[in-house]
């Protein structure tokens, strides 16, 4: 499946919420670039945080 994100794509090694290292079914796409998080739970949060600043940013809230 070409759409799939690969942790070999990945531009963290290390979640940048809890310090762990990525897992290959925790990763997300962000600006074009793969970033990577120690499970589903940080990496939605992080999708979620994300999201808020870029509609704020863009004045969309």
């Amino acid at each position: 499946m070409a759409d799939r994100l690969a942790i070999e794509d990945c531009v963290n090694e290390t979640c940048p919420w809890s310090g762990e290292p990525v897992s290959a079914d925790s990763l997300a796409l962000y600006k074009g670039k793969v970033v990577g998080f120690c499970n589903t739970g940080c990496r939605d949060k992080f999708e979620k945080a994300a999201s808020a600043f870029d509609a704020a940013i863009e004045g969309k809230e």
